[in-house]
């Protein structure tokens, strides 16, 4: 019966390891290419999220419209370099960036009988492990959590103002937009920390905001009053 036990664990583990090897890949080469899609079909937003091929010069090309090469290509190649130095620094000085990016808790030689009081996830999936803590039942705990993953990939029909840029919408959006970012922040800060009963509370009402911006969201966009749209790019300094 161990034995079998034993062979069940392996084969889960070798399971465990093409998906997380060969499967994630993929699936990261399909979302690419999702979005390349989507990119040539829709085109690239701008900062005052208006559509810049409906004013052309006489050869058609957009009057608003700016090369390729050398505008994004310098600005691509500067955004690497920093993310590169900071990399670079993090990698050679700050691995653990103090249990964030390397938890604590694998630094501690494995004891099978003792169980760390507190096992933080990484600092990216800690909101999500906040809303996980604040549902009581286990699996009202997993079906939360993965709903409000989800619910992200769902926001292009949740919010259905024309108007794309942030500078011409409502009032009412930039509030409902703040709560929800206060929200995120503080589930990921209370998913950092041991569960109390005040940090569980406190990641309840946060959990509210959450799904309650996407609530409000979807009527408050419906027949949003925003302001009015330039004819052509502005410039904002």
């Amino acid at each position: 019966m161990d034995k079998r036990r034993l062979c069940y664990f392996g084969c889960d583990l070798n399971r465990f390891f093409a998906f997380h090897v060969i499967a994630l890949p993929l699936l990261l080469f399909a979302l690419i290419y999702l979005h390349l899609a989507a990119l040539h079909t829709t085109g690239s937003n701008n900062p005052d999220g208006i559509e810049i091929k409906q004013t052309k010069d006489t050869n058609g090309v957009p009057l608003d419209g700016i090369p390729f090469h050398p505008y994004y290509t310098v600005k691509d190649i500067f955004g690497l370099s920093v993310f590169l130095v900071i990399f670079t620094f993090v990698v050679f000085f700050l691995p653990e960036f103090g249990g964030y990016f390397l938890e604590k808790d694998n630094f501690v030689p494995a004891d099978p009988l003792k169980t760390p009081e507190h096992i933080v996830p990484v600092w990216y999936f800690t909101p999500f492990y906040a809303i996980l803590r604040a549902i009581p039942d286990k699996f009202g705990g997993v079906l939360t959590m993965g709903l409000a993953i989800f619910v992200l990939f769902l926001l292009p029909w949740i919010d259905r103002c024309k108007t794309k840029s942030i500078r011409y919408r409502s009032k009412e959006y930039k509030i409902i937009l703040s709560l929800f970012a206060v929200s995120f922040v503080g589930l990921g800060f209370i998913g950092m920390n041991p569960a109390t009963p005040v940090l569980t509370w406190i990641g309840r009402i946060f959990t509210l905001i959450y799904f309650g911006f996407f609530i409000a969201l979807y009527f408050i966009s419906k027949n949003e009053k925003t302001k009015p749209l330039p004819d052509r790019v502005t410039m904002h300094e």
